[in-house]
């Protein structure tokens, strides 16, 4: 008679599976993320790279060496599943662009590494909570910037046809055009010198502009 069974210890990969995600060992590569933050803004100061350069160098490529373990164990003990989380994409891609030559005509990639800060958002579950909650409110956005987008096109087409038509040259610079006074409003909405820099110089030509712009900036 054949009788089946199972071993209750676990395999490896099960057990690699549970080593990554221990809390110690994801503390352990938050700390190393943290760490990795202060040297690569060290790096960027002359003074310090003259005096210890190389050996940020070589703690960074410690420390990305770490990560790229990291994912590996995370491959081995998930497999194919891997792939069915947006968070390990995520860890991929951005180790990945470390990995690039930083050199010739790809030497902007180096200062692309600190993009591994980011990492923190998919090791702290509180970080991951805050972006699925943004994402999942994206729908909602998009429909009322779309609104808001409405409003300020029409706006810049009133703009342009009210105050782009006089010959003044700030006028023309500020109104001449669609896109012209799409800037000139969207200075006003950020609320840059937008009363001596350009309502009052046109409430001169214009004695009652303050009743278009008043509106617009409430909306």
């Amino acid at each position: 008679m054949n009788t089946e069974f199972e071993s209750p210890v676990p395999s490896l990969q099960q057990r690699v599976a549970t080593l990554v995600e221990h809390r110690y060992f994801t503390g352990f590569i938050t700390v190393l993320i943290l760490i990795n933050a202060v040297t690569l803004g060290l790096e960027t100061d002359r003074d310090v790279m003259a005096s210890i350069g190389r050996e940020l160098h070589a703690f960074d490529t410690l420390i990305l060496l770490i990560f790229t373990v990291e994912l590996v164990l995370k491959f081995y003990g998930y497999r194919m599943s891997f792939f069915k989380t947006g968070w390990n994409w995520f860890d991929l891609i951005i180790v990945g662009i470390a990995w690039i030559p930083a050199s010739g005509n790809l030497s902007v990639m180096r200062a692309l590494r600190v993009l591994r800060v980011l990492r923190l958002i998919s090791v702290v579950p509180q970080m991951r909570r805050v972006i699925s909650a943004i994402g999942h409110s994206i729908p909602g956005m998009i429909s009322v910037v779309g609104v808001l987008g409405l409003i300020f096109y029409v706006s810049s087409v009133i703009a342009t046809r009210l105050f782009g038509t006089h010959p003044d040259p700030n006028m023309q610079e500020w109104f001449g055009s669609i896109s012209a006074s799409a800037y000139t409003l969207f200075q006003i909405m950020t609320l840059e010198s937008w009363s001596m820099g350009v309502v009052r110089p046109t409430m001169e030509l214009f004695p009652w502009a303050w009743s278009f712009f008043l509106p617009f900036m409430r909306y």
